[in-house]
């Protein structure tokens, strides 16, 4: 499940770029920033090259060990207080294995990060996540199909209509709970470090 868009060595490159500035800004060797975020050094190096579509489990990572959220990564530029994303043009960040995708619709940064998603998984796709940074919080609204939610080990359906709000600090997945596709919006808080 790899970073994706309609320009997916477009995004690459920024996400490239933003990553090295922001190494270098905070005085990080990449052996450094490898460590810190858990990654091979060989993948930091072709993060920072534009030559790899590292998985969203990844740039969270990365985010994290530089101090950032995962918006500041991924997102164009802004230009004053309001933050138009035209339909279609969210960057795609995970992409499932039966054609399921995840789009970073909109955030904030205010220093703490919120996020908003929109998901569609269909049948046997899966995205388990580690839990975030003490104090997150997740919550999930699903739009259509039905949801099988697990936060630390406890399973909760959801249908069409249902929304959740779930603490993000701890491991937590989503998937399809029957044989059909499911679409559900995500946000995402995280309170600054």
């Amino acid at each position: 499940m790899e970073v994706s868009s309609s320009a997916p060595d477009e995004l690459a490159a920024v996400i490239g770029a933003r990553v090295r500035d922001a190494r270098t800004r905070r005085s990080l060797t990449l052996d450094q920033l490898a460590a810190s975020a858990g990654v091979s050094r060989r993948m930091l190096v072709n993060v920072e090259q534009g030559s790899a579509n590292p998985s969203v489990a990844t740039l969270l990572r990365l985010a994290q060990a530089l101090g950032l959220g995962l918006p500041e990564l991924v997102e164009p530029p802004r230009a004053g207080d309001v933050a138009v994303s035209p339909a279609g043009s969210a960057p795609v960040l995970w992409r499932g294995d039966a054609g399921g995708t995840a789009s970073l619709l909109a955030s904030a940064t205010t220093p703490d990060v919120l996020e908003l998603w929109i998901w569609t998984m269909h049948p046997g796709e899966t995205r388990d996540s580690d839990a975030h940074p003490t104090g997150a919080r997740e919550l999930v609204h699903v739009i259509a199909g039905t949801l099988e939610l697990i936060v630390d080990g406890d399973r909760h359906r959801l249908g069409a209509g249902d929304a959740a709000s779930f603490p993000g600090d701890r491991p937590h997945g989503y998937r399809p709970a029957d044989d059909e596709p499911v679409t559900f919006v995500l946000t995402v808080f995280e309170p600054a470090p």
